[in-house]
């Protein structure tokens, strides 16, 4: 398939190293999972693999997911936050010595356990005399008969393991991670290029992850055309088609996880082939400019439809109908690695687009999702966040669970700094205000917010000798002016981008105010939510009787609710939506009472909570 014009991003994010975030709450929370990471026993990480590869071990996997046939998926997750906390440098520099030195014995500890195949395994297998037997039953399309006996979803768990190994090469610089890629990408393609067309609709009607964006990824770095051709065996014309008519109910019960990474895929295959010629076997019949547009639609459709004022999405793991949100409010919402791969896919559009409204979610995600899917004193992590009033926030444990959201939950904390600046020729986009600095090609720069006490973010040039920022206007704040060193500058506004020119020494003040604002759900016009500023805000119910149940596969949840979720108000709600100052009395600087409740910021709830209320 030939394909003309090159794929030039808009903007393209700074890389990880060079993003250091100051805020105090970010570096307690990357400092608590650094420690976790590194509390890992390198042999029972190896544990799986090695007794899959028929060498011996002492050790034993970890427990939980680890213990079943997707065992060795939240390894990868763990090999790509190994390789992020290797370069973040939010940790010190021996912090980042001692991470990296794990990363390079575990990886070398992976290339013993490679079969000559190039397969690389550690989940649990039925026959001991065929360690593929996963993969085999997937394409005689029992996978879904019973998903802890017999096949469950093992190109899910592959695309967690090569994402892992090309993350320690890209950016760990782990060469040694990439000679091991390479030999599972040639297994991946040996199956791919098997299959006929009965075969590849059978596998890809189960789960099998980010399986093409992780072989264009491998593509990307090696040229290699067969990678890409093994990565468009995973695009399905269906799902492509399906949403290019964006129809109402498009997404309707589909497994909200299985869908999102599958557009990873196509934005990917947008990104890195497009003006390319790749002979593939399963060639789609439309430019690859229609890839993008398959991702935009998609975008918009979760957006509108599908997600809560957190960033987050789902019930139990689904999408249900169009605009049921408050219908579908229970204690197994937003499930976080929903949000771990909507960031993904949204950073890559606004790298390829430059769209303010991409640049909106990864603030509104970011704070009021991710920040609060992490335990900020033991560092455990959330699998799903509920949207139902009274319920509280469930952790994983240590080392007894490794959820998927386990694992999305350690790249989440390690790559901290993410999607905070982009750039565009000699142009520095600040998206996210956040306490950070930023230092790459020979831009030297320090960001200081204090929005909630004075309305201030204070961004400091260090170098170059002149440099343009393009700085987010967020629709948050009734004010956004800027001062360059004391002086009232004025802008230039484009795309939601205040254009600004500015030299070494310069002090740039934005001046904002933050807005208290009340949000609702489309299905309930009497259901609301408070937030300030970019804080989606949540009233504090105590902790009585904090008590969790299991359900799903071994998935903790919070039992019981403490409140029926309505709420008592002086006013009436049009009232409180039209002038909630009036209603809404501020006693901190991100602290507020209504009707006898004191709201702050979600991530901070650490208590029964109460994000949306019904008004009496």
């Amino acid at each position: 398939m030939s394909e003309t014009a090159a794929y030039i991003p808009t903007v393209r994010e700074f890389p990880l190293g060079s993003v250091k975030l100051t805020d105090g709450y970010c570096a307690n929370a990357l400092e608590k999972e650094a420690k976790y990471l590194l509390s890992f026993d390198n042999a029972r990480v190896l544990a799986g693999f090695r007794l899959n590869a028929g060498l011996k071990t002492e050790a034993e996997p970890y427990g939980g997911w680890e213990r079943h046939l997707i065992g060795g998926h939240a390894m990868g997750h763990y090999f790509s936050a190994l390789s992020q906390a290797a370069v973040n440098p939010g940790l010190e520099k021996s912090r980042r010595e001692e991470i990296e030195k794990k990363l390079r014995e575990i990886i070398s500890g992976l290339k013993e356990c490679q079969l000559e195949n190039g397969f690389l395994w550690a989940g649990k297998i039925s026959d001991p005399d065929n360690v593929e037997i996963q993969f085999d039953l997937v394409e005689q399309g029992r996978g879904n008969e019973d998903i802890i006996k017999v096949a469950w979803v093992p190109w899910y768990t592959m695309h967690k393991i090569l994402a892992g190994l090309i993350a320690a090469y890209t950016v760990a610089g782990v060469s040694e991670a990439l000679e091991i890629a390479k030999k599972l990408g040639d297994w991946v393609c040996s199956r791919t290029e098997s299959w006929d067309q009965k075969t590849r609709e059978t596998v890809l009607d189960t789960e099998y992850g980010g399986m093409n964006d992780v072989m264009y990824q491998l593509y990307s770095v090696t040229g290699c055309d067969r990678y890409a051709e093994a990565a468009h065996a995973f695009d399905e014309e269906k799902l492509f088609g399906d949403i290019l008519t964006n129809r109402h109910n498009l997404l309707t019960d589909r497994h909200a996880n299985t869908t999102i990474p599958k557009i990873i895929g196509f934005l990917m295959r947008y990104q890195i082939c497009h003006g390319k010629t790749i002979n593939a076997k399963h060639p789609y019949k439309v430019e690859a400019s229609g890839y993008l547009k398959v991702a935009e639609i998609f975008w918009e459709n979760v957006m509108e439809h599908h997600t809560y004022h957190t960033g987050g999405n789902s019930e139990w793991e689904h999408f249900r109908e169009d605009d049921s949100l408050d219908k579908n409010r229970t204690n197994a919402n937003c499930e976080t690695c929903n949000v771990y791969n909507m960031l993904k896919l949204t950073k890559g559009l606004f790298e390829a687009t430059g769209e303010k409204k991409y640049a909106d979610y990864l603030e509104e995600a970011f704070l009021n999702h991710i920040l609060a899917s992490q335990n900020p004193e033991t560092g455990m992590t959330t699998y799903f966040q509920s949207m139902a009033t009274g319920y509280f926030k469930v952790f994983s444990s240590p080392w007894e669970d490794f959820w998927c959201c386990t694992g999305s939950g350690m790249e989440n904390f390690t790559k901290l700094g993410d999607s905070m600046f982009f750039g565009s020729e000699n142009e520095v986009y600040i998206v996210e205000y956040l306490s950070s600095r930023l230092e790459a090609n020979g831009v030297l720069l320090t960001v200081n917010e204090d929005i909630a006490k004075s309305g201030e973010v204070t961004i400091s040039i260090e170098s170059p000798d002149q440099l343009k920022l393009s700085l987010r206007i967020p629709d948050w704040s009734d004010k956004f002016e800027v001062l360059v060193s004391g002086e009232k500058t004025e802008f230039v506004e484009r795309n939601g981008f205040a254009k600004i020119s500015v030299k070494r020494g310069d002090s740039v003040v934005l001046k904002l105010s933050p807005r208290l604002g009340v949000l609702s759900l489309k299905d309930n016009e009497n259901v609301f939510a408070l937030k300030f500023g970019p804080w989606l805000l949540a009233a504090k119910l105590g902790r009585e009787n904090m008590t969790e149940t299991r359900t799903g596969v071994h998935v903790a949840i919070p039992e019981k609710s403490v409140s029926d979720g309505k709420l008592k108000l002086d006013c009436a709600k049009k009232q409180l939506e039209s002038a909630p100052e009036k209603y809404v009395r501020r006693v901190g600087d991100t602290e507020f009472e209504l009707g006898g409740l004191r709201f702050i910021p979600y991530y901070l709830v650490e208590e029964r909570y109460g994000i949306y209320w019904e008004a009496e």
